[in-house]
């Protein structure tokens, strides 16, 4: 079975990832299952203006260091009401580093602090999803696909499962928030299983 790395470190995605790429047929591996030790390169990669060029970074990096066919992801939630912020800065919108917990609980405080006062109905949102895939030939053509999901942002959260803004996140599809959400029904709907979805149409057809 050939080994497929995806270009990850997050705790919350790696087993949805594992999950929604087992139709590949392939071995799913995280650069830390293969030796690659986290450095201060990484902290370069996520730089760039938009989710397919942060991935693009990623893919690239890592199918170097690894000498495997190579995936990676970018992804964020865009809120209207803040002008589609935090949009690429998800990840630290609170602009804090450490355990993901910390960061996690800090962002969600974050985007509350920046909605309040704003109606429900103020509150469209969308997670998007932009996956792209290196092959280890580093000549040959990558894939981009892209992925989306919109919702709307709570005013508390609701549910503790999923991870990041999902307890906040009341999705159009369900009708519930993601925290609330079986893990099968989120990765129905959401902005990363449509991504995955779209990318192995891409590479079994």
């Amino acid at each position: 079975m050939s080994r497929l790395l995806v270009a990850t470190r997050s705790r919350g995605k790696k087993p949805e990832l594992r999950e929604l790429l087992a139709p590949l047929g392939r071995e799913v591996v995280f650069p830390d299952e293969m030796g690659i030790a986290e450095s201060a390169a990484e902290d370069e990669l996520e730089v760039h203006d938009s989710f397919e060029a942060n991935a693009r970074a990623k893919a690239e990096y890592f199918a170097r260091l690894s000498g495997l066919d190579t995936l990676a992801d970018d992804s964020g939630l865009e809120v209207a009401a803040l002008g589609w912020a935090p949009g690429v800065h998800s990840k630290r919108f609170a602009g804090i580093d450490g355990p993901d917990h910390e960061v996690t609980a800090a962002n969600n405080a974050e985007l509350l602090r920046r909605l309040d006062g704003v109606p429900l109905e103020s509150r469209s949102a969308r997670y998007r999803c932009v996956l792209v895939y290196r092959p280890a030939d580093l000549a040959a053509e990558e894939v981009v696909v892209e992925g989306m999901t919109t919702g709307r942002i709570l005013e508390r959260p609701e549910g503790e499962g999923g991870f990041g803004y999902d307890p906040l996140f009341r999705s159009d599809d369900l009708g519930v928030s993601l925290g609330l959400a079986s893990r099968a029904d989120k990765a129905r709907i959401s902005h990363r299983g449509r991504a995955v979805a779209a990318l192995i149409e891409r590479l079994t057809c």
